[in-house]
């Protein structure tokens, strides 16, 4: 094993930087002003370092290093938790992609001057099922036709636009044009309602467990791995900062969309000086919607591979775990694709409008995935409660008080952030907020319920538990299932044989 440690500290920093730099999130970033700079700052340190150091540890425990989230929290706090834990992470991800084509549809609406794209919801509605059914075919083709498409999205279409964003954002303050946003102490502190946008900025971070399994290959990861993730943290907060500052700084908040904010920053950008150079900001926007079609494709095989781990333990039925001949697993991209459908039609049409709808998925999208990194941080305190003596090759420092700590700090913030994403934000209109509160409401606790539900019909030991009920009559499962009817079953055995 150990020939197999070649990963570098900058090729695991690659590796895990990759899962978030975006671009989608910017204009959401944007309605928080210079707080923005607070928020990311607070849960880069007090979040995403927890996620990454309890994940580290679980991931190079002997016989943990398969199965991410489902093993950790499965060998700690049972299987149906560690089957829900996965169940969340897979889940968020199919509302996620609703965000996703949203901010697509906002700068394909600009490409082709087409309001309706984001304006009507049954187009928009069609627009978000059309482009992820095309992107779901497309990733049936297997993994190297859909790491094609990331790859050239990644270069084009994010990486390219956000740093020409940058130098035009110099260019445009240095010729003395108005800057939207106050860079002052009292902007900088948020108040207490401010803390309604902190699941916002903790999706920044979300996913870094993902990349926790890479360091078993890691050649000197007690010394390269917090290096790797201090490093991230900064350039995590400094990307995000500064494209966030750049669609605040340049956009009135009044006239900012979640989903078209980048394409806005842009006109801003580049048409300061006249109209000549729209064919410019058309450009870029078809550039970012296809950098982000490209983290869609991504996604669409990426999260189903813990689902399809499930499947093949027979957890769920196996027939789910079925792949065609590239190797993809098309019942549960199926399944998938249905379930996106289904929330697209919820959040566009019970949105009522662009922001309410944009605003809507996304806090879904991360309470639904805070909910399996609360058993995340759970597991891990069992592990260092009661696993303590198993066998692992990376443990955080300081002994087990300066451990239990770090979990505490990261469970906290996750249940804080969860409490706080049901405070309707500040950006929202109050004829807006019972729309907002209801769908978030409702669709969090059918799907907190869902998995332990599947898991009670699904599991093996479960089923075979309903079938012997079932060839069982009221009288008899009285006798054997209740603790009375047991005594009596051995009581009665006893007076038949004379047993004492």
């Amino acid at each position: 094993m150990a020939g197999k440690k070649e990963l570098t500290l900058f090729g695991f920093f690659a590796i895990t930087a990759s899962l978030f730099i975006t671009v989608y999130e910017y204009p959401t970033f944007a309605t928080s002003g210079f707080k923005l700079a607070f928020f990311l700052i607070f849960c880069g340190i007090l979040w995403f370092l927890p996620v990454a150091l309890c994940s580290a540890e679980m991931a190079t425990v002997k016989g943990w290093q398969e199965g991410g989230i489902f093993t950790w929290v499965g060998k700690t706090l049972g299987e149906r938790y560690g089957f829900a834990a996965i169940f969340f992470q897979w889940f968020q991800v199919t509302v996620g992609f609703v965000t996703m084509i949203y901010f697509i549809l906002g700068a394909l609406s600009y490409v082709f001057d087409y309001k309706a794209l984001e304006s009507d919801p049954l187009i928009k509605f069609l627009g978000v099922v059309i482009i992820f059914w095309i992107l779901t075919f497309i990733s049936l083709g297997g993994t190297n036709r859909t790491a094609k498409i990331t790859k050239l999205g990644f270069i084009f279409g994010i990486t390219l636009p956000v740093i020409l964003m940058f130098i035009l954002a110099i260019f445009y303050f240095a010729n003395g044009n108005p800057i939207e946003v106050k860079f002052t102490m009292d902007n900088f502190i948020p108040k207490a309602t401010d803390f309604s946008a902190l699941a916002i900025f903790i999706l920044a971070y979300m996913g870094v467990e993902a990349s926790a399994p890479h360091i078993n290959e890691m050649k000197n990861s007690k010394r390269d791995y917090p290096i790797a993730m201090i490093l991230i943290v900064i350039v995590g907060i400094g990307l995000s900062t500064l494209g966030g500052l750049s669609v605040a700084s340049v956009v009135p908040a009044n006239e900012l969309s979640l989903s078209s904010g980048v394409v806005q920053a842009f006109e801003k950008l580049i048409l300061q000086n006249g109209d000549g150079l729209t064919w410019l900001v058309k450009v870029l926007a078809f550039l970012v919607a296809f950098g982000v079609m490209g983290q869609v494709s991504s996604w669409i095989v990426g999260p189903t591979s813990g689902m399809y781990t499930v499947a093949q333990k027979g957890v769920i039925p196996k027939k789910l775990a079925k792949t065609n001949k590239n190797d993809v697993p098309v019942v549960l991209i199926g399944i998938q694709g249905i379930i996106v459908t289904g929330w697209a039609a919820v959040l566009t049409f019970g949105g009522g409008g662009n922001n309410v709808s944009f605003l809507t998925a996304i806090s879904l999208t991360v309470v639904i995935y805070l909910v399996g990194y609360v058993l995340f941080f759970l597991g891990y305190l069992v592990l260092v409660l009661k696993k303590k003596n198993l066998e692992r090759t990376f443990e955080i420092g300081g002994g087990p008080f300066v451990k239990i700590l770090i979990a505490c700090i990261g469970l906290a913030i996750s249940v804080l952030a969860i409490a706080y994403s049901f405070v309707p934000p500040s950006s929202l209109k109050p004829d807006e907020y019972e729309s907002y509160k209801h769908i978030l409401s409702i669709s969090l606790v059918l799907t907190t319920v869902l998995p332990f539900v599947i898991y009670m019909f699904t599991a093996p030991d479960n089923q075979l538990h309903l079938k012997e009920l079932k060839h069982l009559d009221s009288s008899k499962i009285d006798k054997f299932t209740h603790p009375i009817g047991r005594v009596r079953t051995e009581f009665s055995k006893k007076e038949k044989t004379g047993g004492e």
